[in-house]
């Protein structure tokens, strides 16, 4: 194994996996830490993990198991994903794992770089844009778990790192991958290990990548390794997919804005159930329930609980937040595990947490990666008659539900 990548979340490390494959290199994600050795024509590993949200000693902790094993396959770099939106709080998990994973590795340049352009997140300034909104007035600033309030990388970062923070501006970045080696040389210098590096265009991440060729550990979205696969000699490739025939089922615990809009466009021509997380948290709404209403609808039935922020704040403010997160995530795994048992061969989610609960509670622990639904968002094969498409809650096209079921079942 040539790179090795630890992912916070499972939708995230799809995305990188995604990136990877498409880059050339062979790629396969892996649910948690394995217990067994990675096959020989295994180029890069992803180990996804469901730590974005958990207390920071134990990502620290889950994180460096996951390390400890790719440096047992013998890997020559490390990344470490996490959102293009930063997803964390002042408290967060990203700066300690950054922090442990730089001690373990004895390295003292670490790019960072959430920026993704494909999907609307870009770094100016430091300043992270999602389109053309600063990230703390783009709906980020309401998301349940990780509410973002400051757009200013550096000033996050520096709440969550032991380490002292520098920047790489965009005039240095758009004039290439030699001048961006030599500003986080420059930044070591100053006394700087943790390094926001700017971007607003693919180039730009293509240049920062070539300037990350020696580098130990590179973190960020999964843009930022755009350029690595080259680093490698891997080349540009076409990945081979078989589709899967037999039932299709969406679910959705989003409520990010874009799956908001993709529920609404999804419930104008497809059957559509609102789970009520009231009702869930009551007992008067079952797993059991939801799955038979998806087992008897035909098309593509949706299963979504995605709300409004309000609508989500009451809920979390009569249950309490982890209380409701949970009591969800339970939910959806339970609703999984009913559909597959029943036959269903192609499921669609959206929400990391959503997503996370998904893999977890069907146990899929190995997943071949598969072609581009939309940026960030691969077709994943997790078994002989199961694939998948877990989706980041602000990715996707406005149809994304219908154009996912379409590239799973091999019909686009």
């Amino acid at each position: 194994m040539l790179l090795g990548c630890i992912g916070d979340d499972f939708t995230g490390s799809s995305d990188l996996a995604n990136t990877l494959a498409k880059g050339g290199m062979n790629t396969v994600q892996y649910t948690g830490v394995p217990d067994e050795p990675a096959g020989s024509d295994v180029q890069a590993g992803v180990v996804a993990l469901k730590s974005r949200s958990i207390e920071p000693h134990l990502a620290v902790e889950q994180s460096l198991e996951a390390l400890n094993w790719l440096k047992s396959q013998g890997c020559e770099q490390f990344f470490f994903k996490y959102c293009s939106t930063f997803d964390s709080t002042p408290q967060g998990n990203i700066g300690p794992v950054i922090d442990a994973l730089s001690d373990a590795l004895d390295t003292e340049i670490v790019v960072v770089c959430p920026a993704f352009p494909g999907t609307g997140r870009s770094l100016y300034q430091g300043h992270l844009f999602v389109n053309d909104v600063l990230l703390n007035a783009s709906g980020m600033e309401n998301h349940p778990l990780t509410p973002m309030t400051d757009p200013d990388i550096r000033r996050w970062l520096s709440l969550q790192s032991r380490y002292r923070v520098g920047h790489v501006p965009a005039e240095q970045v758009f004039s290439g991958n030699l001048q961006i080696r030599q500003e986080l040389l420059a930044q070591h210098e100053k006394g700087n290990r943790h390094i926001v590096v700017d971007a607003i265009r693919n180039e730009d991440l293509f240049e920062i990548g070539t300037a990350a060729k020696n580098l130990t550990l590179i973190t960020g979205g999964s843009g930022v390794a755009l350029g690595l696969p080259k680093n490698f000699g891997c080349l540009n490739q076409h990945t081979p997919w078989i589709g899967q025939k037999g039932k299709a089922v969406a679910l959705s615990g989003s409520c990010s804005t874009a799956t908001r809009t993709q529920v609404a466009k999804h419930k104008t021509s497809n059957p559509a159930f609102e789970i009520d997380a009231a009702a869930v948290l009551r007992g008067s709404l079952s797993p059991t329930d939801v799955s038979d209403w998806l087992l008897n609808n035909e098309g593509l039935p949706l299963a979504y609980s995605s709300a409004d922020p309000e609508v989500v704040k009451k809920v979390q403010s009569e249950f309490g937040q982890e209380t409701s997160s949970k009591a969800l995530e339970d939910f959806f795994a339970q609703i999984a595990q009913l559909i597959t048992k029943a036959g269903v061969a192609r499921i669609i989610t959206a929400g990391g947490e959503t997503s996370g609960a998904v893999v977890e509670g069907l146990s899929l622990k190995k997943m071949e990666i598969g072609p581009e639904i939309d940026p960030g968002v691969p077709a994943l094969r997790a078994g002989r008659d199961l694939v998948v498409a877990l989706k980041s809650g602000n990715f996707g096209d406005v149809d994304f539900f219908e154009k996912a079921d379409r590239v799973l079942a091999g019909t686009q």
